[in-house]
């Protein structure tokens, strides 16, 4: 019998019809680690993502003072703004404007254009993949990880724990490339969400609040189904090395865009204070939400 459920363990059926993430489909096998089963029975996967800062740490300045440059270089003639050629300026306006029009789709939703692949992922893709038996390392346990906090710490590095093909009921467990474009957008505008209080809606596994997290003064990462909230909380714990710098907090929390009020039960594990609803009433500056189904 033991010979049996090891085999079956060994074997991932999957009963239902499943969507991946791209993020996760063009990742070699080797990339991903099978940590545990969560408390519904579904593979755990342990990825690690790297920050790519830009290596002059005044980029932000540099760019100010090119923009500034380039403005010196017009002058005002009347009401209307001309370069040095005398070229009107709205016209180059309307001409930039079409060519934003032209990376939306029929859906008016940003088209993001994919950078090239490398000689590596093309290599990688051309590697014949072998049939996978993944083992599992652990069953799924409060605390689990409590020993793997304390390994890479590195400030570039984002830890996740996520699923891979989930039914669409579940692709919050997944992660998307939407929430890498909202992350690379809230670190390119670090100055605009400084200190201030964030409310994110489907935050899923968490990597756009771990980033905004750095930033914010204090985040509300929310979702429903606790079994997703207590993976994003887990990741959360992943990743506190990241905020502790600047002394930003991450609040994981139910919220239900199908109910008129706060999850206020003191059983429930992800409910809401009455301090933390009078806190995001009064102190909330920002809302976001990454659509993963889109972009």
């Amino acid at each position: 019998m033991g010979d049996v459920a090891e085999e079956e363990m060994d074997h991932l059926t999957f009963r239902s019809d499943t969507v991946l993430s791209d993020v996760h489909l063009h990742c070699p096998n080797k990339r991903h680690l099978m940590v545990r089963l969560n408390a519904v029975g579904q593979p755990v996967f342990l990825s690690y993502f790297k920050l790519l800062w830009n290596t002059d740490n005044q980029a932000p300045e540099k760019y100010a003072r090119e923009t500034t440059t380039g403005e010196e270089h017009l002058y005002r003639s009347g009401d209307e703004l001309c370069d040095k050629d005398g070229n009107n300026l709205k016209y180059k306006r309307e001409l930039n404007t079409e060519g934003i029009e032209a990376l939306l789709d029929e859906d008016g939703d940003l088209e993001v254009v994919r950078r090239p692949q490398s000689v590596s992922d093309l290599e990688a893709e051309d590697l014949k993949r072998d049939r996978v038996h993944p083992v599992i390392l652990m069953k799924g346990k409060e605390n689990a990880f409590e020993d793997e906090e304390q390994e890479c710490t590195c400030g570039n590095i984002v830890k996740i724990e996520h699923t891979m093909a989930t039914p669409l009921e579940d692709v919050g467990k997944q992660v998307w490339r939407a929430a890498f474009l909202l992350a690379d957008y809230i670190l390119f505008k670090r100055d605009v969400f400084r200190s201030s209080t964030v409310l994110e809606l489907g935050g899923g596994t968490g990597m756009t609040s771990i980033i905004m997290g750095t930033i914010a003064n204090r985040v509300y990462c929310t979702d429903v189904g606790e079994d997703l909230l207590a993976m994003c909380e887990q990741n959360v714990a992943l990743n506190k090395h990241l905020m502790e710098p600047g002394g930003g907090e991450i609040k994981v929390k139910e919220l239900d865009w199908l109910k008129d009020e706060f999850c206020t039960d003191p059983e429930a594990l992800y409910s809401w204070s009455e301090e933390e609803i009078a806190d995001l009433h009064d102190h909330c500056t920002v809302i976001m939400a990454a659509d993963g189904r889109r972009i």
